[in-house]
């Protein structure tokens, strides 16, 4: 029986054992798309203790807690954080085949010693250690310590990126820290606070305008090192419609009148087309996040609001809208790089064949298959994603893992991939399926770990 979270944890051949602990352990991380918040690094904030790190605002884990019958006093009420703490080592310590599980004693591991298992008992030590460490850590130390040399975090095109200016101009840190464009609420036509929105962005009195003002914004962003887009959609939309038609829309939205499906559909399929033609222009990245559906517990969203851990996967994702769009682009020779992350895993072989379609020689994987995401960024979400990327596609041009997080903790998750990575290539090597060539095998294990990204997003 092996121990638990030993050095070979989830490596069961010498192949991957081999693969992981010689070319993969010790490289650098790329986090191209994360949540973290450019302020607490510029201010290097500390911490007072581990629930302000681990629970503060992390709904995956507020999700596992509800599951497990706790009350939300406990998770986003008004108990202490030390009661707060013991209700998440009860929950974790039984917690048997969850991702959190593995992630959480990964990073009691890395960041804090720890080589216990987290339960009810063994609660306080790990608040007293983890309390007394974070004395000695601060947001920066924890970037520099996992070996982050580049992250992205995620912005509105009304944010002034006064942070990132400040971190920019401090030669005391060398870590990258760049602005990622993300417009959702520019899109978000259908939404009721859309009209307040618009006003952070200018005088807005017509489409154009709000395009104007979106491609200004987008300009700002590259002054500041932006090399990467996203956006947060249900399905990719593709409804054409004519300038003409486009104003319209917009111009009643303007004044009040909200937008039937089909012209909410098609506004926002104007606009994005808009923008992925501007990204082609400046060498971005755009990055689609599609096939979630988000609040569903309104009761709770009354309360907490978004991202409060009551989404889901959704099946509202075309696979045929998607692949119009993509084209859309492509037919003018202005498809940016474009990575597609589907929160719905049924959509992993739709997804690489619709890519396999706009591949050419301009980039390695210039439509990338985004790394499992969301309720699939665990050992078998991760490992059927690769799988289908290399069925399908190119997995050695894969640009690999990224946090999708709000923790300073998280990069804990790059080893975690890491290791499922050099497990699954080594298994294809142990059967035979592929070469025992250490060349090869470190040009791709390297690639996905690091040097891929860093190549895809000109870093």
């Amino acid at each position: 029986m092996k121990a638990f979270l030993d050095k070979d944890f989830l490596l069961s051949s010498d192949t991957a054992k081999h693969l992981y602990h010689d070319f993969a352990a010790d490289m650098p991380i790329i986090d191209y798309h994360c949540h973290l918040d450019p302020k607490e690094i510029y201010e290097d904030r500390q911490f007072e203790n581990i629930t302000q790190v681990w629970l503060g605002g992390d709904h995956y884990k507020w999700r596992l807690m509800r599951s497990a019958g706790v009350e939300e006093r406990y998770i986003t009420g008004d108990a202490s954080d030390r009661e707060k703490f013991q209700k998440w080592a009860e929950t974790i310590g039984l917690a048997i085949g969850n991702p959190l599980h593995h992630w959480s004693h990964l990073e009691l591991k890395n960041y804090f010693g720890y080589e216990g298992a987290l339960n009810g008992d063994t609660a306080e030590e790990v608040w007293q250690l983890c309390n007394e460490k974070l004395k000695g850590l601060s947001a920066r130390k924890l970037i520099v310590n996992s070996r982050v040399k580049a992250l992205c975090t995620t912005d509105d095109p009304a944010d002034s990126l006064e942070w990132h200016q400040k971190i920019a101009a401090d030669a005391s840190f060398d870590v990258k820290v760049l602005p990622s464009y993300r417009p959702d609420k520019a899109l978000g036509i259908e939404k009721s606070d859309y009209l307040d929105y618009l006003k952070r962005l200018g005088e807005i009195e017509n489409f154009a305008q709000l395009c104007d003002a979106l491609l200004a914004r987008l300009d700002f962003f590259c002054s500041l090192g932006c090399r990467v887009s996203d956006h947060g959609v249900d399905a990719v939309p593709f409804a054409p419609a004519s300038k003409e038609e486009v104003e319209a829309i917009f111009r009643r939205r303007l004044a009040g009148q909200m937008p039937s499906a089909l012209e909410e559909k098609q506004f926002k399929t104007a606009l994005l087309l808009i923008l992925g033609r501007a990204y082609a222009r400046k060498g971005l990245v755009m990055q689609i996040h599609f096939g979630v559906i988000r609040d569903n517990a309104k009761r709770v969203f009354r309360a907490l609001g978004p991202d409060a851990g009551i989404d889901s996967i959704g099946d509202q994702a075309s696979i045929r809208s998607l692949a119009a769009f993509l084209n859309a682009l492509d037919e003018t020779d202005e498809l940016p790089k474009t990575i597609l992350y589907s929160l719905n895993p049924n959509d992993n072989a739709a997804i690489e064949t619709v890519m396999g379609a706009f591949q050419n020689g301009s980039a390695v994987g210039k439509v990338q298959h985004g790394s499992a995401w969301w309720f699939n960024d665990h050992k078998q979400g991760m490992t059927e994603q690769m799988t289908s990327l290399a069925n399908e596609g190119f997995l050695a041009g894969f640009v690999g893992m990224l946090t999708d997080s709000r923790s300073f903790l998280s990069y804990a998750r790059h080893e975690y991939f890491r290791r499922i990575l050099c497990e699954l290539l080594g298994s294809w090597v142990e059967n035979g399926e592929y070469p025992n060539d250490d060349k090869a095998l470190k040009t791709i294990v390297q690639g996905i770990c690091v040097k891929n990204a860093e190549r895809y997003f000109d870093l």
